[in-house]
């Protein structure tokens, strides 16, 4: 085993231990909530950047080229839910963190309401659990360091999370079966 893959390991049960509800998630949410954590929607350094991204085992020219973070200047942000595409189809992006999912659902949520926000669970089926745990550990994060206004947007998705599961099986889930076939 190489010593990258070691760290990455490592990296990631210290994270478990400390946050277990962000354990289980993609390495470029892994990298997002660690750095959310640190700087919110600030700029840090390429640098810290890139080793955090490591240790995560991702890159910054990852999360860069999957659309939830920016770089230039040496210096790196995540993009705010504001920020996203607003024709983003998760059946057509090739790589899809939760971290982008969960943002992307509270924008559909936010301009478009929850029905709108269903037809989008509808289309990620798999990434529904991931999606609320990602809110939860989100909002929980937000409201320790005391980030209201960030907290908000995660409280909103969470507490609509019923009525957009609902309008996601109202419009059926991508590759879901929906009737019984004799």
């Amino acid at each position: 085993m190489s010593v990258h893959d070691a760290l990455v390991l490592i990296n990631r049960a210290v994270t478990e231990f400390l946050s277990p509800d962000s354990g289980d998630f993609d390495s470029d949410t892994q990298f997002c909530s660690s750095w959310f954590e640190q700087y919110a929607w600030d700029k840090g350094s390429y640098g810290e950047a890139d080793t955090l991204s490591r240790a995560k085992g991702t890159t910054v020219d990852g999360v860069v080229s999957s659309g939830i973070a920016d770089s230039g200047s040496g210096k790196v942000r995540l993009l705010r839910w504001t920020e996203y595409e607003t024709e983003w189809d998760p059946t057509k992006d090739d790589r899809t963190p939760v971290w982008e999912a969960c943002h992307q659902m509270i924008r559909r949520l936010n301009n478009s309401g929850e029905s709108a926000a269903g037809e989008l669970l509808a289309k990620m089926p798999e990434k529904g659990e991931a999606i609320r745990q990602l809110a939860y550990h989100l909002y929980t994060l937000c409201e320790r360091k005391k980030w209201a206004e960030e907290a908000r947007a995660y409280n909103e998705l969470i507490a609509s999370w019923h009525a957009i599961v609902a309008a996601s099986h109202d419009v059926g889930h991508k590759g879901e079966q929906t009737g019984l076939d004799f």
